[in-house]
């Protein structure tokens, strides 16, 4: 894929990249370890200033930067300025909590015959970041901040459709006065990303992104014997049960279904709903659906823009033709929006069997997916069958229902009466093909750290025969 920006909405090509040389990119990695080998070293209030300062710089961005994205990727302004916002807030939150998370871990050290006993938590160095461009600013800042506040310094290669964002995020953290070279973009290409991940510089990678992308970097970094967190994608189930609010659960399904344009992770993709509640609950379903605004998503009426790419338009309408052709039945939508740019109407399928290709497979953009069933353990059993695991929702008021929700589910989150998102003061990550590892609090901070063991014992004259008892056991 050529590394441009253009316009999902018109189609037309703004502004094409040549991906770095030879020459440029080992320029790139040279400064990136020079700048690890310091920035180590800097504290971690240190870097705290610095984030609190990259947020600042957010705030006041917050408008050209909604409106490049919403350029690059689609997405409406309203919800671009949304995620600019996000991004300041996790910013300020490893601000405010990253110092007291790197505080040395206490152990017991009477009961390993030490002084002290502790675990301190130091950056591995050189991260490298593969980034897809459905959240194009949010996803790298689920990494960057975390990686920086850690005492990491980044490397972003970001999905080639999204240039100007993933330039951006370099711009902000030198204007918010990060030492040189801490935060850097790549400008490469897919073909590129194994050369990096094996250079001897680079200490662990991060991808978010397809299940194959996932394989990929994980094949190469083991290969390499280097730490890799990845989130792979989902299929989220949304379980409705007799007890549930209906009315508002049809609400937060047509939003969580169709939020960035029906292109997220964690967007509710299969909708399960039991028999007794199912003709009112599909009633609602398809009717705030097919209410939904489709537009310029520069406009402040629009409430769903176009696909990001032309290829992912193709993809999202031969899973409904192939879905129609075996048998399903469109409730709403089901068609391409006729005008110019990526538009598909947001669309709501029932009678949907194993035979078709979205039963088993993630549809990226605004297609739900209806089944009706008679119980919640028949909801979790089908919700289960599916190789991913990213997030899931269940709309009940009974608490049996919800702790068996929660034993059960095969997933890495699990909302309850809510819409699956993201927070900064919330681990995330999925099971199964949707990865492993997590991102965000300080699960996310300390993935890219060496949690090294500190022993320190008495002074050599108090040590007596003895205290090298443990050590022959070994």
């Amino acid at each position: 894929m050529a590394i441009a920006t253009i316009n999902p909405t018109t189609g037309k090509t703004l502004k094409t990249f040549e991906p770095l040389s030879d020459e440029a990119l080992e320029e790139k990695l040279a400064r990136a370890a020079a700048a690890a080998r310091t920035y180590r070293r800097t504290t971690p209030q240190e870097r705290a200033g610095w984030l609190r300062s990259a947020a600042d710089v957010l705030d006041s961005d917050t408008e050209a930067v909604a409106e490049l994205m919403t350029t690059e990727m689609g997405k409406t302004l309203a919800s671009a300025k949304a995620e600019v916002g996000k991004c300041a807030e996790a910013l300020r939150w490893y601000a405010e909590h990253g110092p007291a998370l790197l505080e040395p871990q206490r152990y017991d050290a009477e009961a390993v015959k030490a002084t002290e006993a502790y675990v301190v938590h130091q950056p591995l160095g050189v991260v490298l970041a593969v980034m897809p461009w459905n959240f194009p600013l949010w996803q790298a800042m689920r990494f960057a901040a975390p990686a920086l506040m850690a005492g990491n310094v980044g490397l972003l290669k970001h999905a080639s459709n999204v240039p100007q964002t993933a330039l951006y995020m370099e711009e902000l953290f030198g204007k918010a006065g990060f030492p040189d070279h801490v935060f850097q973009t790549l400008l490469i290409g897919s073909s590129t990303i194994e050369q990096v991940l094996r250079d001897d510089r680079v200490a662990a990678a991060t991808l978010t992104g397809s299940a194959p992308a996932g394989q990929s970097v994980a094949s190469i970094a083991g290969d390499a014997l280097k730490p890799t967190v990845l989130e792979l994608g989902g299929s989220d189930p949304f379980i409705v049960m007799p007890s549930a609010h209906l009315d508002r659960a049809a609400e937060v399904a047509v939003t969580s279904r169709n939020q960035n344009n029906g292109q997220s992770c964690i967007a509710a993709k299969r909708f399960f709903v039991h028999r007794d509640v199912a003709e009112e609950f599909t009633r609602l379903f398809a009717a705030k659906i097919a209410d939904l605004t489709v537009g310029d998503p520069m406009d402040e009426g629009t409430q769903v823009g176009p696909l990001a790419t032309e290829s992912g338009l193709e993809d999202v309408e031969k899973y409904v033709q192939d879905a129609v052709g075996k048998g399903a039945t469109v409730l709403a939508g089901g068609k391409r929006v006729d005008r110019p740019g990526w538009f598909y109407e947001p669309t709501l399928l029932a009678d949907i069997t194993p035979e078709m290709d979205l039963y088993a497979e993630e549809v990226f953009g605004p297609v739900a997916a209806l089944f009706v069933v008679d119980s919640l353990d028949e909801a979790i059993e089908i919700a289960n069958s599916h190789p991913y695991g990213l997030g899931s929702n269940l709309w009940s008021e009974d608490e049996d229902e919800r702790a068996q929700f929660v034993r059960d589910i095969e997933s890495g989150m699990a909302f309850i009466n809510g819409m699956t998102t993201s927070y900064p003061e919330l681990p995330f990550g999925g099971v199964k093909q949707s990865g492993y590892g997590r991102e965000l609090t300080e699960l996310g901070m300390r993935e890219f750290t060496n949690a090294k063991t500190v022993w320190v014992g008495p002074p050599s004259s108090e040590q007596g025969e003895g205290d090298t008892a443990g050590a022959a056991a070994e």
